[in-house]
Parts: structure tokens; C-alpha cells; sequence
């Protein structure tokens, strides 16, 4: 939690009282419980109808108070010294339509020294009862109808979770970086505002800070002023923002330029990671989403400048701040050459950060309701981009095979939801921002790009954007822009995809006389739980094995609806050996094999040369699995056979992720001593090992396939081999035993109790002590098969107000308890789940969404008996958590499902 103080806002003359506004976007809304003064006779004395006394806003309140709220500008002051606090003052003018009632303002946890109304300065009494640590009250005989001034001056902790005004001293120089992230409600955590996405606003920031620190934020800084240790940055007024489309950052980043394109480009890292990033790679995909975008929207960039900054301890993938986008270092650092995966990866989320500066940014929900729009169109658009601007082309393959695998898989869950739902208060922002929100929302996009034409679908998007520029807008607003420019009613599709939940199935189901076809229609089904028949376009491909390969006999679009579709034009054709009915990938829907084209993909998936298609089959063979239709050995069987084959990056990917999922469910289900588990370890080391080898010519499948086997490596030989490879005593021929691949290898001896692993784990850290070396080296320790030392890290991680990074904490859990080690899992299994009400009442969302991994599972009777009885009982836990627990009950079934149709 952080606490601000302010100081006097008006008279603000000197580096000491410079606030910096910053306005970002982030994801949490954790703030402290403290008991509100306000009394019930305060109350009438000054007219106010109080706000609920809650930290969280809820939908009514804020939509009250933007009704009379206009015209909001913001000139922030902030002193950063880099110590554990900063002070900060927030002058706030805004226009009111009606002073009848009492108004709020939004500022957590701080310690304000000073408040002024309209020039008239509270008392030390007014000021006790009008602020509860969550909001400032503000008296409705202080306000006038018209134009009014409030300024706060405060004190306040810096975050160190991720939130707000986040610090962070780096452990290799002691040099302290500073950045904001304020997505959904957090920007209160760093100055007094109307935090609402709604009450767009424009910010004037001045700040005060080292000298040898640069400040950025969503404008250019239009004058710096040093006075003796510190500078004075002054940054002109915004453009008009959403508040957590506002952001700051600050410290003694290391900073790379480059103006060669069409708008000036930074690049910002700290000083001790500056090595392990290429800018070459950022500038060239940032500059390419740049001449994508503007030609794409028609409408060009609008914030003039555009910085990137990378830091630490981030909460999320990256956060589009106008013109000031923060990134996770995790995801984007790299010690050596970056692999193919990751650098696709950054080409990816640069240009789903750059998507939002027009769609979020530009034109922005008017409440986290449209969240879903927001991050499903940028998914969307990034994928779209990467595939069009950049060297990776086959981004709708990558996508298919990660983002749209797990928003089916969400999909089907007993938590699924529909993509647009009701968001109560700022405390629901988030419980439903998943894979349904993101990639089935980006899938549902795409196929209505195809329904309604590339052309028309570009052009709405343009109206769009154009029509609400600068605005706040709803869902009607977009979907009227998409009808208009295509002449279709899209009241329907808007009511089966956006208002009701789950995934439909389709299948082919015809006959042949004589080698031809003589009925063909494809047939639509949903769950009974979710029944929806949706309309959707697709295409239909046919094929014939050839000696080698096959040949695509036939394809032809098709728009389906209702369970039974005749394609009365395919009677007549050649009797295929394989159909598939969602060719390319045009339609959000599973795809049930025929029984002829399931025992054609079981023989012959290896010569199938379409990647994308090959792809699609491997995922309908482990479907299957996962729906309880073909056992897990026969999957494997496949798999083991037809991998090392696998020619395609993306594609051998996804199959080496499904042999992982596979071998854990073999190691939850029947254990990782059973006979047949063991055979399959060993053939798992055995393939990796020779992939690697036979790869050494194409670095990026070899690395690959040497990732997936330090994975896979439990027996004494291959562990015998991965720290001859550590110490030197064995090389590899074009591959680099790098820090990131030191540190992976580590943490498997030490999840196999490999006899030196504590000395190397100890050793290695003397060479790399930087935070991503501590938490690493911390992850190998964790993972080890030591019961004290994984009853040592619960007991920290469930303790109240931890003093550990929270950062540390998420390193913790998410290597306590890998599959193999369901001895362990199950020695704390009853504690976790009789804790968890108590830990989720004292806890927030943030720490939650990473707790809650903890649930214990461990694919027994016993195990889905003890969550069949928690989810009972538990009644009273937090939207997310109830979730989550709901998620693993599902999951635990599913496993025992699995196991139970193994045929050995």
C-alpha cells in the first residue's frame, strides 16, 4: 500500500513542492481498510449525500458524479527524492453543472497536509472528517455551480507492488527507478483525481527529482531547470486523457533514440539490464506498427512522441500509457541472441500497445465494461499487424495455437461468461479480464472481418475512431459504425456473441456412393449449459492422400447457422480421406473430426505440409484427450512418433506444450515412479536430446528443442548432461549456454535433487546477482523436493503484510509444487484450503490472482472430494477467488477423467 503527502497546492513555487502527474493504466485496486470520520451530523451540517464509505467506486456513483463533473484539467506538482515516499500536490479544475450536493474525490492512503476549495483552506477538523483514506468529501456549501479549484497537498508511499507510483531500488547498483500504472483505478494512488475512465481530463506535470534522472510522461518535457542536486521538469498540458491513459515515470533509465521514421522514438531501461536488450528490434517493429496503423485507421498517430520503457516487477504483459508505454522486463530481456518465439512475441505486444493509442486512448470506453473492447480489439489488431508489417507472418498461426487455445479453454469452464458483462464497481474491473475477454474477443472480431468483408470491416473501424475522437464511447457506438459501413443488422450477431457465453462445436457428416459424395451437411452443437447456435462464415476443405503427402481436392466458403447446414454443392465431389470444416481458420468454433478424418490425422499428420492446418489437427487429436475421447497414451503414441518430425517453429511449439500438459497430467494422475510414466520420461529425453543435435544447422528450432529437454530431464543421465553442459565439460555445436539457459538448467537439478544443486545455486548467484539472478536463484530453491523449505515459503507467503517484494512472493509460488511433487502438494492441502477465506478477507485482487494457484489439486478421488466440499462451504469469498476455485474443481474432475481413460 502507498501513502502520498501533499502539501499546499497554490502556492507551489519552489523544486520541493513539483508533483508529477502521472496517470497510467493499471489493473489493480488494493487499498487498505481504514474506519471514515465522516459522521452523520457532519453530513447535514455541510449538506452532503455521502458516497458509500468503500474504496472501491461503483458504476452508479461514477456515472453521478461525470454527470456533473465537465471540463477537468489537472496540474500536478511532485517531489521525488527516491526515498520510501514522495509529495506530491494536485490542483484540480473542473466545471460543475449543480453545487446542491457533496462531491468526491479520489486519493488513497495518503497523508494530506493541506486542502483548498475555491481559495478557502480547510481546518485541521474539516480535513479529519472529509477524507477516509479512500476519498475526499468535499462539502457542497464549498462548491459553486460553474468553474471550481481544489487543490491537495499530501505524502504518500511509493507502491512497491505494481500499482500507482511504483519503486523499485535495483539490487546490482542501489539505483532506485520509478514508474506508474494506474489500469483500472490505481492513478489515486499517486494524486487526488475523478478516477473514472469517463471524466477525460488534460494534465499539466511538473517534477522535481535527482539530476541524474530523466523523467518522461505522456507529453515531451518542455523545459528542465537544475537547482543545486535536483532539476525541475515542466511538461506541457495533454491531450485529453482518460486518467489511466496518463502515466510518469522517473529515475536514471538508460536511454536509446531513434528519429528516423515518422515520429520520434525512446527507448528506456535500467541501467543494469541495458545489455540484455537489442533496440534494434524495438525500433524496427515500432516503426513498422506506426505505417501499418496510420494507414490502417486512416487517422494518424496523435500524441506526437512515442516512449517505451521496460521495468521491473510488472504486474502484466505491458500497459499502453499515452505515448509512454511501460513493459515487463521479464518477457523482453535476454542474455544472448533472442530466440524467434520471443522476438515475434515483442513484435506482438508493441503493436497491441500501439492499437490502444487509438482505440483506448484515443476513443475510450466510458466504463470497465468496455474493457473487453478495448483489449480484444488490440489482440486483434496485433496479430493482424504482426502478420502484415513485420518478418512474422505467420502470427495467425501463433495466435491460433496460444490465444484462441485458451479462450476456448475458458470458454468451456464452469466459469465462462459472456465476453460483455456487467462491471458493478472498480472492484470488478478485472474478475472477468481473461481469455475470453482478450482472445475470444479478438476471434470473435476476426470472423465478423469475415463476414462482413476485409473492406467494410477497415472502414467502420475508421468511423469509428473518426466519429468519437477525443470521447468516450459504449458498445452501440461501435457496432452502429460497423452496421452503417456493411448495411447489415448486427443486432443479432451482437446478442449470440457478445451477450451469451460458450464455444460451439461443428462437424462434417456425409456419405459416399461410388467414390463420390452423395450428402454432405455440417452440423452445429453447443453445450447444453450454454446452448447458443451462432451464424458464422468458414471454410470447407477437402483432401486426398497422395504417396507422399496430400492434396487439397476442394474448398468452399460456407456461412452456417442452426444445427444442420446442407453444402448441397460438394454432392458430386470426390470422396475426401480428410475434411476439415474451419479451414484457415476464419471462425471461433471446435472442429469434431469425422471418424475418417480422425484415423487419417492419427496415420499421416506428419506429411500434411499446411502448417496452419497441421496445426489445427494436432490440436483436434488433443482436444479429444482433453474431452475424454481418446486416451492419453494413444495421444502420445501420436505424438512421440510424429514430433520429431515437426518442421515448423510455431507448430512444434504447440506439440511440445501439449507433451508437456500430457506428461503432467501422467505424473498427477498415476505418479512419476509408475512404470509406464517412467518409459515415457525416458523416451522424452531421449527425443528432445536427439532433436537438439539433429537441429544444431537452425538455431531457433535447436533452441527449441534444447529447451524442451532441460524440461523433460529427470533420469541420472540426462541430469549428468545438463551440468556437464553447465560446467563446460560438454558444449553443443552453435548453441550458447547463456545466463537465462544457466539458470533453467539449475532449477532442474534442483527439482530432481541433483547432489550439487545447492552449491550451484549458491555459486551462480555470486555471478549474477541481479533481480532476475535473486529470483531465479530463489525459484531453484523453492522447487526443490524439501518439504521444510516449501513449509518455510507458504508460511511466508500467507503471512499478513509480507515485508518480501511481492514480486518474490509470485516467484515463490509459482514453484512450490510442480506435478511430479504431489507428496508434497498434499502435505498442505487441507491448510491451504481452510486458510483461503481468511487470506482472501485480507488480501486484494492483485495478490489473489497469483495465490490462487495454490489451490491444491491433486487428480484424486480425495482431492476433488475436498473441493467439492470447499466450494460448499466457502460461500463468502471474493468474485475472483471464487473463480479460481471453481476452475480447479473443474480441472481436478477433468484430470481424473483423463486417467481413468488410459489404456495401458
Amino acid at each position: 500500500m502507498k501513502f502520498i503527502t501533499l502539501k499546499k497546492s497554490i502556492l507551489v513555487t519552489s523544486a520541493l513542492t513539483a508533483t508529477l502527474l502521472l496517470n497510467a493504466c493499471t489493473v489493480t485496486e488494493q487499498v487498505k481498510n481504514t474506519t471514515s470520520t465522516l459522521t452523520e451530523s457532519a453530513n447535514k451540517a455541510v449538506n452532503i449525500t455521502p458516497r458509500a464509505e468503500e474504496q472501491y467506486l461503483s458504476q452508479e456513483q461514477a456515472f453521478k458524479r461525470s454527470a456533473r463533473v465537465s471540463n477537468v484539467n489537472y496540474n500536478l506538482n511532485f517531489n521525488l527524492t527516491g526515498e520510501e515516499s514522495f509529495s506530491a500536490t494536485s490542483t484540480i479544475d473542473f466545471d460543475l453543472s449543480n453545487d446542491n450536493t457533496a462531491l468526491t474525490v479520489d486519493l488513497s492512503e495518503a497523508k494530506i497536509s493541506n486542502l483548498v476549495i475555491n481559495g478557502k483552506e480547510m481546518t485541521s477538523e474539516q480535513l479529519l472528517k472529509s477524507y477516509n483514506s479512500w476519498f475526499i468529501t468535499l462539502p457542497a456549501n464549498m462548491l459553486k455551480q460553474g468553474q471550481n479549484t481544489v487543490t491537495v497537498e499530501f505524502t504518500r508511499k511509493h507502491s512497491t507492488n505494481g500499482e500507482g507510483l511504483h519503486r523499485f531500488k535495483d539490487p546490482v547498483d542501489g539505483k532506485v527507478y520509478l514508474y506508474s500504472h494506474f489500469e483500472p483505478a490505481a492513478a489515486q494512488q499517486m494524486f487526488a483525481l475523478f478516477d473514472q475512465p469517463d471524466l477525460k481530463a488534460t494534465f499539466e506535470l511538473t517534477v522535481s527529482a535527482p539530476n541524474d534522472w530523466t523523467v518522461f510522461s505522456a507529453t515531451r518535457e518542455a523545459t528542465t531547470t537544475q537547482k543545486g542536486d535536483t532539476t525541475l521538469w515542466h511538461f506541457p498540458k495533454t491531450l485529453t486523457l482518460s486518467p489511466y491513459n496518463f502515466s510518469m515515470h522517473a529515475g536514471p533509465y538508460t536511454m536509446w533514440q531513434d528519429n528516423s521514421g515518422k515520429y520520434p522514438l525512446r527507448l528506456f531501461a535500467r541501467q543494469s539490464v541495458a545489455k540484455q536488450i537489442t533496440p534494434e528490434h524495438w525500433f524496427t517493429y515500432t516503426k513498422q506498427g506506426f505505417e501499418f496503423f496510420d494507414d490502417y485507421f486512416g487517422i494518424n498517430y496523435p500524441f506526437k512522441k512515442y516512449d517505451q520503457v521496460l521495468v521491473p516487477d510488472f504486474l502484466y504483459g505491458a500497459m499502453e500509457n499515452s505515448a509512454a508505454v511501460t513493459f515487463a522486463e521479464k518477457s523482453f530481456l535476454t542474455n544472448g541472441e533472442m530466440s524467434q518465439s520471443r522476438r515475434e512475441r515483442l513484435a506482438n505486444v508493441i503493436m497491441h500497445e500501439m492499437a490502444h493509442q487509438w482505440f483506448g486512448n484515443l476513443a475510450t470506453m466510458k466504463w470497465w465494461n468496455g474493457l473487453w473492447l478495448n483489449e480484444s480489439f488490440a489482440a486483434f489488431m496485433a496479430t493482424l499487424a504482426t502478420s502484415e508489417a513485420t518478418e512474422f507472418d505467420n502470427a495467425w498461426r501463433t495466435f491460433y495455437a496460444g490465444g484462441k487455445q485458451s479462450a476456448y479453454r475458458a470458454d468451456q469452464q464452469v466459469t465462462t461468461h459472456p465476453i460483455e458483462v456487467p462491471v458493478p464497481s472498480t472492484a470488478n474491473a478485472f474478475d472477468n479480464i481473461d481469455a475470453i475477454t482478450y482472445s475470444k474477443g479478438a476471434s470473435v472480431l476476426n470472423q465478423l472481418r469475415y463476414l462482413l468483408g476485409e473492406k467494410t470491416f477497415q472502414q467502420g473501424i475508421h468511423n469509428y475512431l473518426k466519429d468519437n475522437t477525443y470521447q468516450n464511447a459504449v458498445l452501440d457506438d461501435f457496432l452502429d459504425s460497423l452496421a452503417k459501413a456493411s448495411g447489415k443488422d448486427l443486432t443479432q450477431w451482437q446478442q449470440d456473441w457478445l451477450y451469451k457465453a460458450g464455444v460451439n462445436t461443428i462437424e462434417a457428416k456425409y456419405q459416399c456412393e461410388q467414390g463420390k459424395i452423395s450428402s454432405f451437411e455440417l452440423l452445429q452443437t453447443a453445450d447444453e449449459s450454454q446452448p447458443t447456435l451462432r451464424e458464422q462464415k468458414v471454410q470447407l476443405a477437402l483432401f486426398k492422400t497422395t504417396n507422399p503427402g496430400f492434396s487439397l481436392t476442394q474448398k468452399l466458403s460456407v456461412i452456417y447457422q442452426g444445427e444442420t447446414t446442407p453444402v448441397n454443392e460438394l454432392i458430386g465431389a470426390s470422396c475426401p480421406d480428410l475434411i476439415y470444416p474451419n479451414y484457415q481458420d476464419w471462425a471461433f468454433v471446435k472442429v469434431n473430426l469425422d471418424k475418417r478424418s480422425f484415423e487419417t490425422t492419427k496415420l499421416y499428420l506428419a506429411q500434411i505440409r499446411d502448417p496452419l492446418l497441421r496445426s489445427m489437427l494436432w490440436q483436434s487429436l488433443w482436444d479429444s484427450v482433453r474431452d475424454g475421447k481418446l486416451p492419453l497414451n494413444d495421444y502420445l503414441t501420436v505424438a512421440l512418433t510424429n514430433a520429431p518430425f515437426e518442421q515448423d517453429y510455431t507448430t512444434l511449439g504447440q506439440v511440445l506444450g501439449q507433451i508437456s500438459a500430457a506428461k503432467a497430467y501422467l505424473n498427477k494422475g498415476l505418479g512419476s515412479q509408475h512404470d509406464y510414466v517412467k518409459s515415457v520420461a525416458l523416451e522424452l529425453e531421449e527425443i528432445t536430446w536427439q532433436s537438439t543435435l539433429a537441429n544444431s544447422d537452425d538455431k531457433n528450432m535447436q533452441r527449441r528443442w534444447f529447451s524442451s529437454y532441460i524440461d523433460v530431464a529427470q533420469s541420472e543421465n540426462a541430469l549428468d548432461n545438463l551440468y556437464k553442459l553447465l560446467t563446460g565439460q560438454y558444449s553443443l555445436e552453435n548453441l550458447t549456454i547463456n545466463q537465462d539457459i544457466r539458470w533453467h538448467i539449475i532449477a532442474q537439478l534442483s527439482r530432481y535433487q541433483y547432489s550439487k544443486a545447492a552449491t550451484l545455486i549458491a555459486n551462480e548467484l555470486t555471478l549474477d546477482s541481479s533481480d532476475t539472478g535473486e529470483k531465479s536463484a530463489l525459484y531453484a530453491r523453492v522447487i526443490a523436493p524439501n518439504s521444510q523449505v516449501k513449509a518455510d515459503w507458504l508460511t511466508k507467503i500467507q503471512q499478513e503484510d509480507s515485508k518480501i517484494a511481492f514480486s518474490k512472493l509470485r516467484t515463490a509460488m509459482s514453484a512450490l509444487y510442480p506435478s511430479e511433487q504431489n507428496s508434497f502438494n498434499e502435505q498442505t492441502a487441507e491448510q491451504r484450503i481452510g486458510s483461503l477465506r481468511n487470506i482472501d478477507e485480507k488480501n486484494g485482487p492483485v495478490f489473489m490472482r497469483s495465490y490462487n494457484q495454490l489451490i491444491p489439486t491433486t487428480c484424486s478421488e480425495a482431492s476433488v472430494a475436498r473441493l467439492n466440499k470447499a466450494v460448499t462451504e466457502l460461500t463468502n469469498l471474493s468474485s475472483g477467488t471464487k473463480r479460481s476455485l471453481l476452475i480447479k474443481q473443474q480441472e481436478d474432475k477433468r484430470c481424473l477423467m483423463i486417467k481413468d481413460a488410459i489404456k495401458l
